[in-house]
């Protein structure tokens, strides 16, 4: 059964329709957007202090696990606003999730290349279910540490080979919308984790924080029996095996037509190129990829300076250090949840008709002027010690929706899109893989710096990560070629054209030219 979207040959497109097929299998691995939201909202909570109404809110798991936190939030009045959470020990314990993605990552690579996207989403989603269920468990650091670890894994895995499949699995002139489910997906996951935590947090006995953290294997449960039963995308089928009939029987009933015979030779010819390379990450560092290596670096460095880890991840703080009560900003942390979530799925409507590009330099705007606003609210109204008026604070927190909305339709669904999709199938699981440790290295480095950023910059870190945002919108407008409908398989052709990046390619495509002659 299809979906009556067509998708017309021609113009560097393929025949055949978004299919019911496509869009049950794209939910189901869309699952592991939602365990990486859930984790931001829960796991990222221990994120040195209290981010997005996390478990850290709760004083039980400070109290047991953190007690230099709980005593400096409770006792030393003297500590500045910006740094009575400032604990390197809470910092790194959150970190090690980063650190095992990392890893992780890599070893997706090779998993997701040689035996397809779904064995990695599959060990993604058992490897965070394991971790949950240590998390939820936990008696003393070093069990959250460990859980800490597997979630991290799990994480890694299926940020490697879950974009890489949305977008495969996609037609082109849907990928966008199709591929920013995953972002959309990590919004709904925050957003329950923020509701559960606000729920759990009234909870007598200090126990709740225990079914925050355990809850994260339900959609780790669905990712990993839902995996069991997802086809792998015909670019992977062709990739692993030379049976082209099963991969085109595949591919007719992906697409909903028997015409795939344009798409099909595409994926031949992919995989051909694809299987003469051995080794994919010496590969990617040749000039001739160079355009895809810039991105598959710079774009997810700069989806974590744009400011996201101050508002999104520690939401709970800032609102605590403009005066705002607990149960006040955990029920805040959700309004910025649902507003977060609303504009990737309005992202998701639009990506599509207007652009990649149009989306990011908005988004940037929106969030470099909120940037703005709100550090010099908190840099003239609030002091080392004291708060801001109650108009002030609610202020700030409709500048914080508008800077959410912005990443919302922005940097923040762009940023896994544009790297997944703009590999050719040889240096794929490579690229995205760069893309998602590069991600994992600079969340740590923003982790295991903000903190002292915070206490020493104090109301200037809106400015800082406001000046990066600056950078960013300018690399956009002059680098990044737009990619909107362009078949995955012809995305190469982009570079080419580009005023910047055609001189690049062109002369290495002129050079392979003179050698072959």
């Amino acid at each position: 059964m299809a979906v009556a979207l067509a998708v017309t040959g021609g113009g560097g497109q393929y025949n055949g329709r978004m299919t019911w097929f496509v869009v049950l299998s794209c939910m189901m691995a869309a699952m592991g957007g939602v365990i990486f939201g859930y984790d931001i909202g829960i796991s990222d909570s221990y994120n040195d202090y209290l981010c997005e109404g996390g478990v850290t809110s709760m004083e039980p798991f400070l109290k047991k696990f953190f007690p230099e936190v709980y005593r400096k939030m409770k006792v030393d009045t003297k500590i500045s606003n910006y740094c009575k959470f400032d604990s390197q020990l809470l910092t790194s314990f959150t970190s090690s999730l980063y650190i095992a993605g990392l890893v992780a990552t890599f070893f997706a690579s090779s998993v997701t290349k040689v035996f397809g996207r779904k064995p990695s989403i599959l060990t993604g989603g058992a490897a965070f279910l394991a971790g949950s269920a240590l998390g939820g468990a936990a008696f003393n650091v070093y069990m959250l540490i460990f859980g800490r670890i597997l979630l991290g894994i799990g994480v890694g895995f299926a940020n490697q080979s879950v974009p890489l499949y949305l977008s495969e699995m996609a037609p082109p002139r849907y990928r966008g919308a199709i591929n920013n489910g995953f972002q959309f997906s990590i919004g709904i996951g925050a957003l329950v984790a923020n509701l559960i935590n606000f729920g759990t947090e009234k909870i007598e006995g200090g126990w709740g924080w225990r079914i925050s953290l355990a809850m994260a294997g339900v959609p780790a449960s669905i990712l990993t029996l839902g995996a069991l039963f997802l086809p792998e995308t015909p670019s992977s089928l062709i990739q692993s095996s030379s049976d082209h009939d099963k991969a085109k029987q595949l591919l007719q009933r992906v697409r909903g037509t028997t015409d795939v015979e344009a798409e099909l030779e595409d994926l031949i010819k992919a995989s051909s190129i694809s299987k003469t390379i051995k080794y994919p990450f010496k590969k990617i560092i040749q000039r001739k990829y160079r355009p895809q290596l810039v991105m598959a670096i710079a774009i997810p460095f700069f989806q974590q300076v744009t400011g996201i880890n101050v508002i999104a991840f520690y939401a709970t703080l800032l609102f605590r250090t403009i005066g705002i009560g607990e149960s006040a900003s955990l029920l805040s942390s959700v309004v910025t949840g649902v507003i977060g979530a609303g504009s990737t799925f309005i992202s998701m409507l639009i990506v599509d008709k207007f652009g990649r590009r149009a989306l990011f330099m908005v988004g940037g705007i929106q969030m470099l002027i909120s940037q703005i606003l709100i550090g010099g609210i908190m840099a003239t109204q609030l002091g080392d010690h004291g708060t801001v008026s109650q108009g002030y604070a609610y202020l700030i927190i409709i500048l914080i929706c508008i800077y959410v909305a912005g990443f919302g339709w922005s940097w923040g669904p762009l940023g896994w899109l544009v790297p997944s999709e703009i590999y050719q199938l040889e240096i794929r699981s490579a690229g995205q893989s760069i893309t998602v440790a590069v991600s994992f290295i600079f969340t740590f480095i923003v982790a295991q710096t903000f903190l002292s950023m915070l206490c020493h910059l104090k109301a200037g870190i809106f400015f800082f990560f406001g000046g990066w945002v600056i950078v960013m919108t300018a690399f956009v407008y002059y680098l990044l070629p737009e990619t909107k409908n362009v078949p995955i398989e012809q995305m190469e052709n982009v570079w080419k054209e580009h005023w910047f990046w055609a001189g690049i390619v062109g002369e290495e495509d002129e050079k392979i030219k003179i050698q072959g002659v």
